[in-house]
């Protein structure tokens, strides 16, 4: 066995000297400024071992506190391939609520509240109450308005006041919100719940008004590390304050320029003020990129440079390490379709030509933006993974699937080697290796599915028993492992993440920065939000915006922070027309599609690809459509897929109304791409020439 000389020694080897600094810190306030991609978890990480094997404390006096369970469950990997147990790395809310659930009886007289299934059920009924006339939408926009007045530390005698002296867009009037807030925390109390925030606040107040718990948590927890430090709200902050209590040993990681949580009352003030408030704090930036090109890297640094407010002040010049890699490309598409149909297309290239699906990220600004491209990413056989649409264990085939490996633990399927028993434990649900199915939902649960088998490759330690209990774990955690589909996220949802190609969509004025973003200060948490989104790519990263918004008439204008970004496929400068020379934005015109009817414009997508609104008479071959829907039926039944993946309904009504005579015709319908055309394009222009459905599907495709 190593000497701890030797351990030490081998923790700081492979580190930059900036890393190096920042593991070997002598125990006190540390402050770690690190930029996208410069080894954050890897340095929080060593810097936890390295105080562990030198023998300041043991694992289990460490507070490790991260902002999402998947980052929890990586750190805790990390700490244990370094050798090191015990340490209590969980979220804010899932470390209160275990202080909470073991010392809380008392403070409550008895069971802690019940954590409530839904923040806006309880909002409803207290909005009620308050006489406050509201509906669903009303409801979901108080229910964020709430948890940021608590996160906030704003109770409802002083949100009034708050949110004028702040100049803070209300979802309602004030006074309004104030009443169903008030009603709200009654609600609760009555029924003796708890939301999120109460969680915090409730752990909080105990440990500072009850001396014993205060005395037993601080001695067991004596070094604390808080990742994401940008984004801690003041309620957080008081927790950690209780948690330290006159303590000082403390390391934050943070990066100003991805502050973009704002909207949940986090700030980047407490990382900005670090070391006012230690002046004896060392503070390390980190700034050496591994993640991203040079190019990449470039271009973060140009949306970044030009930032302004508090957070400028704290901004990290970020330094490429990696080769220099293809240029950052950008395109305007003529509508909103056109973009969604272009990027899929590009995703299926990059499948065909090797690239793992799981390397590929389509990224925007809002979950709305999301339908479109999961329907092109079907019409193009491509599997996708949502984030935010939904837990991974929870899915019902993973369910399944935990359930068969429980199962195999009573058979003799157990004793063989790991990767066999599970493999042949998930056979009793259906799944096999190697048989893909051609996409959509099939071939989403399939990947799920693998994404467990990938696992079990990677799980050196133990029997089938062994890998039940680390999926029991990471159920638990909320810690799902990778699925291989192309992955669909907003900006916030992809923080932390990172993929070899990413390509960030929808992005023009209105969208990114939104319109709701009216103040300096929200406009450029927007800027962050894009220089997020950027960060996220490793080797290739693709930018687009749609000239016209679905259904729109109105020309739409390049993001702004991009305008002099000097992106290839994009203009050096974008100035509107009335202001001097056309840019290249300017003159590339959106495809003009007319009504065949009235010649009217088409802008909604579904006129565009039927080419004529809905005013105007049907030319459809009606029988033909029923063959058509027909044959897509049993198509769909036979490869086990939903309907719309064959094609969707307006894609068959189309067809049904220009029956194209050629593989040429058929590909000039809106929508009807590469893919589409080499597996159904002989059935469909059979059908079109009067053939039979049941001789059409059993025509050959190359799925």
């Amino acid at each position: 066995m190593a000497s701890r000389d030797e351990q030490l020694t081998a923790l700081v080897d492979r580190l930059d000297d900036e890393q190096r600094a920042a593991v070997t810190a002598e125990p006190g306030p540390v402050a770690i400024l690190a930029g996208a991609g410069t080894g954050k978890t890897r340095t929080v990480t060593h810097r936890i071992a390295w105080r562990v094997v030198r023998g300041d404390l043991l694992g289990q006096h460490v507070t490790a506190v991260t902002f999402t369970a998947r980052a929890a469950g990586e750190m805790r990997d990390r700490l244990r391939q370094l050798g090191v147990t015990g340490v209590n790395a969980r979220t804010f809310h899932s470390a209160a609520l275990r202080q909470l659930r073991y010392f809380g009886a008392k403070r409550f007289g008895g069971a802690i509240p019940d954590l409530m299934d839904s923040t806006v059920k309880f909002v409803s009924i207290a909005a009620a109450r308050a006489g406050v006339d509201t509906n669903r939408p009303k409801n979901l926009d108080l229910a964020a308005e709430i948890e940021w007045a608590a996160s906030s530390l704003i109770g409802p005698d002083r949100y009034v006041a708050a949110v004028e002296s702040m100049g803070r867009d209300s979802p309602m009037k004030p006074i309004e919100v104030a009443k169903v807030y008030a009603a709200y925390e009654e609600a609760k109390e009555r029924a003796h719940v708890m939301d999120f925030s109460d969680v915090i606040a409730h752990t909080a107040d105990l440990i500072e008004n009850d001396a014993a718990v205060a005395d037993r948590i601080r001695g067991q927890y004596r070094f604390f590390v808080v990742d994401e430090y940008q984004d801690v709200t003041p309620l957080q902050q008081r927790l950690l304050d209780a948690w330290l209590g006159e303590r000082d040993d403390i390391t934050v990681v943070g990066d100003a320029s991805q502050t973009v949580y704002s909207f949940t009352g986090a700030t980047s003030d407490y990382l900005l003020d670090f070391t006012r408030r230690w002046p004896e704090a060392r503070l390390i930036r980190l700034e050496r990129d591994y993640r991203s090109t040079p190019e990449i890297v470039g271009l973060a640094n140009k949306v970044i440079s030009k930032a302004s407010g508090k957070e400028a002040a704290a901004r990290l010049e970020l330094v490429g390490q990696r080769e220099s890699g293809p240029e950052v490309t950008g395109d305007a598409y003529s509508d909103e379709a056109e973009e969604a149909d272009m990027v899929a297309r590009q995703c299926a290239r990059l499948v065909r030509e090797g690239t793992p699906p799981g390397e590929i990220a389509v990224l925007y600004r809002t979950n709305a933006q999301s339908q479109m491209y999961e329907e092109c990413m079907a019409e193009y056989g491509i599997p996708t993974v949502v984030k935010g649409a939904g837990r991974f264990f929870a899915r019902p085939e993973i369910r399944q699937a935990m359930v068969a490996l429980r199962s195999a633990l009573n058979t003799d399927v157990a004793s063989l080697p790991l990767l066999e028993a599970v493999e042949q434990a998930l056979e009793a649900t259906g799944w096999r290796r190697g048989s893909v199915p051609s996409g959509g939902a099939q071939r989403e649960q399939y990947e799920a599915i693998m994404a467990l088998v990938r696992l079990a490759e990677q799980f050196s330690e133990g029997d089938l028993s062994t890998f039940c209990q680390e999926l029991n774990r990471r159920a638990s955690e909320q810690h799902a492992p990778q699925v291989d589909g192309v992955t669909l996220a907003s900006l916030h949802a992809a923080k932390g993440l990172e993929w070899d190609t990413v390509f960030l969509v929808g992005l023009a004025d209105g969208t990114l920065p939104t319109t709701f973003a009216r103040s300096d200060a929200a406009k450029e948490e927007e800027r962050r939000l894009l220089y997020v989104g950027v960060t996220r790519a490793r080797l290739r990263l693709h930018l687009s915006f749609a000239l016209l918004r679905q259904g729109g008439v109105r020309e739409r204008r390049l993001c702004r922070f991009l305008r002099d970004a000097d992106v290839s496929g994009f203009p050096r400068s974008v100035t509107p027309k009335n202001e001097g020379s056309e840019s290249k934005v300017a003159r590339k015109r959106p495809i003009t599609v007319v009504c065949s009817g009235c010649e009217k414009p088409l802008t909604a997508a579904r006129d565009r690809k039927l080419g004529h609104c809905e005013d105007c008479p049907s030319t459809m071959d009606e029988e033909l459509h029923e063959r058509l829907t027909q044959w897509r039926l049993e198509t769909a039944r036979r490869s086990g897929k939903p309907a719309f993946t064959i094609f969707t309904d307006v894609t068959l009504t189309a067809i049904a109304e220009r029956s194209p005579a050629s593989n040429e015709e058929l590909s000039e319908i809106y929508g009807i791409g590469k893919y589409k055309l080499d597996r159904f394009a002989e059935a469909v222009l059979f059908l079109v020439n009067g053939g039979s459905v049941a001789e059409a599907v059993e025509l050959p495709d190359d799925s």
